[in-house]
């Protein structure tokens, strides 16, 4: 039967990927790739020859319902992005949006995101948390950390390794400089980081050093004791 499949994409490694996830992108008809010749280096490596189109932020607006038309004629279509699950903080909700409106079959495989592993090896609590992903770069970014200073839960974000030592600043400014934090990067890949320490240790470790790769950034969230202290 003809569906839409989310098939996450290794984030560092290429070794994980799930045997499912390389079945479904040979089988399908169609992969569509957030970058074409990003993809076209994971497909090579497993022997993948399925036909790629494009399908990124760019034209997604203007494809989706075109895929979903394909599907429901009789199509099998993957989506996949550069690295991680479709969908977090990556195309795909569009597509999957606008194919669960037209009732098409839409299946997500379980797999790699960036920041389950940042989360669980940051040391911070993680039953429970919020995923902000990346904030607002300018309008609406300064609200939203004011709004997140008084969020109990731990916190994590997406950021450039070129704002890493910027956006440390602001949660200190915002969370304290004393809050606990982690900053991942590099998952699963050999030059892997995770380093802990409170908001102002890690700028000055990160502020002597020159970093690559997607980052990861884990935040504690407000302390009962930081409550009780702010309402006194």
């Amino acid at each position: 039967m003809a569906k839409l499949y989310l098939v996450p994409t290794p984030v560092g490694n290429l070794e994980d990927i799930t045997l499912r996830a390389i079945r479904i992108l040979k089988e399908a008809d169609t992969i569509l790739a957030e970058d074409t010749r990003t993809s076209s280096k994971l497909l090579h490596h497993y022997g993948i020859e399925t036909k790629l189109q494009s399908h990124h932020k760019f034209n997604e607006h203007k494809t989706s319902e075109h895929i979903a038309e394909r599907i429901l004629g009789g199509e099998t279509i993957a989506l996949i992005t550069d690295a991680g699950t479709p969908g977090i903080s990556d195309p795909g909700f569009l597509l999957v949006r606008t194919c669960a409106e037209k009732g098409v079959d839409i299946e997500t495989l379980p797999g790699a995101t960036a920041f389950v592993p940042a989360l669980v090896n940051s040391a911070l609590p993680c039953d429970k948390f919020c995923f902000e992903g990346f904030l607002p770069q300018k309008k609406g970014r300064q609200k939203r950390l004011k709004e997140l200073s008084t969020e109990h839960r731990t916190m994590i974000f997406y950021e450039s390794p070129f704002r890493l030592c910027k956006a440390l600043e602001q949660f200190a400014e915002h969370f304290g400089s004393e809050r606990k934090a982690c900053v991942s990067r590099e998952i699963s890949k050999l030059y892997e980081e995770n380093a802990r320490g409170t908001l102002q240790e890690l700028l000055s470790h990160f502020s002597q050093k020159q970093v690559k790769g997607e980052i990861v950034i884990t935040v504690e969230g407000l302390s009962r004791k930081e409550k009780d202290d702010e309402e006194e």
